[in-house]
């Protein structure tokens, strides 16, 4: 119950708010195919950079997803970061943090899926990075761990509520 107004309190992160984030990893995985190099390449247009088997397209390829991940976790923080009348709980970091992993695993399988689908055969026998896919998984850790960074972030530097009498 919420002292102030006497109401139930409502969560900031629901678990609708929390499947919308996890969802979204179906469209950052698309457009990690549509901008990054050896998927279409929209991104640089440099033609050299189609093939997978320049090796020089491999680190832009994991960078792209790199900024799309940032951009989806900063969002996806800001959306779990509750609004001026409610902060967010312990739950709600975890099933925004959480709905983040899904996000990233979403992200990368919908990535690599369209290079299989709508990518150009290449031969994957020299090196697996050849084809569509993430050489750091690393990577994969930067959407929870900037929507826990965004997070934190508008709580520390929030303004603090008026405390109801």
């Amino acid at each position: 119950m919420d002292g102030a107004t006497g109401l139930p309190a409502t969560p900031a992160v629901s678990w609708r708010k929390a499947a919308v984030i996890a969802a979204s990893g179906i469209v950052v995985g698309l457009l990690w195919w549509i901008l990054a190099p050896s998927g279409l390449n929209l991104l640089s247009g440099n033609p050299d950079l189609r093939s997978g088997g320049n090796t020089e397209g491999w680190l832009p390829r994991d960078l792209v997803l790199a900024a799309l991940f940032l951009l989806a976790g900063c969002i996806s923080g800001a959306v779990a970061s509750g609004n001026k009348h409610s902060e967010p709980s312990g739950r709600d970091v975890l099933l925004a943090v959480g709905a983040g992993v899904l996000g990233t695993l979403a992200a990368w399988g919908t990535g690599v899926l369209c290079g299989l689908v709508w990518g150009t055969p290449e031969d994957t026998s020299a090196s697996a990075s050849i084809a569509f896919s993430l050489r750091s998984l690393a990577v994969l850790a930067i959407w929870p761990a900037s929507t826990a960074l965004a997070i934190f972030l508008n709580t520390v530097f929030a303004t603090p509520r008026p405390e109801a009498e």
